[in-house]
């Protein structure tokens, strides 16, 4: 379908209205504010807003920063970090290797915003209520609030960019799956007498925290990143997603107690703020991707990896795709769509292989394995290697075949 122009007695506020400035969003508006594009970017939230997250920024978001040319200035400020230190229930370690460094996402989230609004977007702070429609359904803009003010922008192309809760995508009639896949729990502590001796990305698969893992990341100024992460948080039932009866704030506790260096943290360090959670859509699922004149990005789109919980790169690769298919069909709705989907799509067979990898957070004792192994084998380890710089298959490691190769290579 190529795209109408607008009516004469419509006007046309932006080329593009995103919203949802986070990652993705800013990412988008960067590009295509770069391009000539008229953007208008919208956030319930003010800029350097704060996000439930890890916070950390492996090999593929350091690509996406490269292309928006904003690598140097997010690691000015980011605490640089050597390797992934996975830990296993028997409190054997094992180090990957890989380009690595944490930066809050308060301070990452303001870095991408200005980084579009340099580069030409404008920003509105407004809440998201639904899209505006033209007579045949295509959308053309949205309808956003402003304390009690309600107001409409209009736009020929709209990007959702709302991360894992539903409400957005539910207005624009794009939720299939309203439940999250994952649910989150994470803290800050400041903790200078522990910098120098956590200095890695430390991934904890123990038996308190199951499915899932916990995290412990050294951030910038003597604060690290605290948190736990639990897959399958939500069971489905005749067709609907219901939370699992899980206390987060317990299954936090358990893994404090179970791994020394999360019990020293907690109890030398300073705890900044409350204990935060958050859901994840994972795995490309929960959403359809476009309608006419939409298109679904980040982790609204479900870009986060299940395995791993890893999304900040994952959701500026979507926004790239789909700035470059606006980019290449401006006045094509139709050939916009499919080539965004169709890179989605591509992307669907990676992960896959990241869900079959979750059997190392269903069974603790597997990661636990091929740290044994890797400590032994230098071939393993440049395989792990190769997952975090995505030229490994991670699924592999956990299938049978891959079992008996880990003991046996």
């Amino acid at each position: 379908m190529s795209m109408q122009a607008p009516s004469p007695d419509t006007p046309v506020d932006a080329d593009v209205l995103i919203v949802g400035a986070g990652p993705a969003g800013s990412a988008a508006g960067r590009v295509l504010a770069q391009a000539g594009w008229r953007v208008t970017l919208v956030d319930a939230q003010p800029m350097g807003r704060d996000k439930v997250c890890g916070d950390g920024l492996i090999p593929d978001a350091h690509a996406a920063l490269a292309r928006l040319g904003l690598l140097e200035a997010v690691m000015a400020r980011a605490q640089r970090v050597r390797h992934v230190r996975g830990v296993g229930p028997s409190g054997r370690h094992l180090d990957v290797p890989a380009h690595l460094a944490v930066l809050p996402r308060r301070e990452l989230d303001a870095l991408l915003l200005q980084g579009a609004l340099d580069a030409g977007a404008r920003f509105l702070q407004a809440r998201f209520e639904a899209p505006l429609e033209d007579a045949d359904g295509r959308v053309i803009g949205a309808r956003l609030r402003q304390g009690e003010q309600g107001l409409s922008l209009h736009a020929p192309w709209v990007l959702l960019a709302t991360g894992a809760v539903p409400k957005a995508l539910q207005a624009a009639g794009l939720c299939t799956r309203h439940t999250p896949s994952c649910v989150a729990l994470r803290g800050y502590v400041h903790a200078p007498a522990l910098v120098g001796q956590i200095t890695e990305l430390e991934v904890v698969w123990t038996r308190a925290v199951r499915p899932g893992y916990g995290w412990i990341f050294p951030a910038p100024d003597g604060v690290f990143n605290i948190g736990v992460g639990l897959t399958e948080s939500h069971a489905e039932h005749e067709g609907k997603g219901r939370k699992k009866a899980v206390n987060l704030r317990q299954v936090f506790d358990d893994f404090v107690a179970a791994h020394p260096p999360a019990s020293r943290l907690m109890r030398e360090g300073t705890l900044l703020g409350d204990l935060k959670g958050a859901p994840l859509r994972c795995s490309l699922e929960g959403a359809r991707f476009t309608r006419p004149g939409l298109m679904v990005i980040g982790e609204a789109a479900g870009t986060t990896y299940s395995f791993t919980g890893e999304g900040i790169g994952k959701a500026m690769q979507s926004a790239l795709l789909a700035a470059d298919a606006l980019r290449q069909h401006r006045e094509d709705d139709s050939a916009a769509r499919a080539q965004y989907e169709a890179a989605l799509e591509a992307l669907r067979p990676r992960y896959r292989m990241y869900e079959r990898a979750n059997q190392a957070n269903r069974y603790p004792w597997l990661a636990d394995l091929l740290i044994w192994r890797g400590q032994r084998s230098p071939r393993l380890r440049e395989r792990l290697a190769g997952v975090l710089e995505e030229t490994s298959n991670p699924g592999t490691l956990f299938s049978w075949r891959g079992l008996r190769r880990v003991l046996w290579d």
